[in-house]
């Protein structure tokens, strides 16, 4: 499966509301240097020390703003 990798800081510009707040991200131990991911799907998930977890996800069109937002295209 094919990623964009970004920091806590930037998912939290591209979440909306009826997704995750910085409450929820908080709560989850997502803070701004914090490693995220996000794949095709929209599945967030999060960079812990021994593995990944998948936190969430986006909806509707996060394509655009996972990719306007970090410059990036999936890997």
């Amino acid at each position: 499966m094919k990623f964009i990798e970004l920091t806590g800081r930037v998912l939290a510009d591209i979440v909306k509301d009826d997704e995750l707040n910085a409450k929820d991200l908080a709560a989850l131990g997502i803070g701004d240097d914090t490693v995220v991911r996000i794949n095709q799907h929209g599945d967030i998930e999060v960079r812990r020390p021994e593995q990944w977890d998948v936190i969430g996800g986006l909806l509707g069109d996060f394509e655009s703003r996972v990719k306007k937002r970090s410059g990036l295209e999936w890997v």
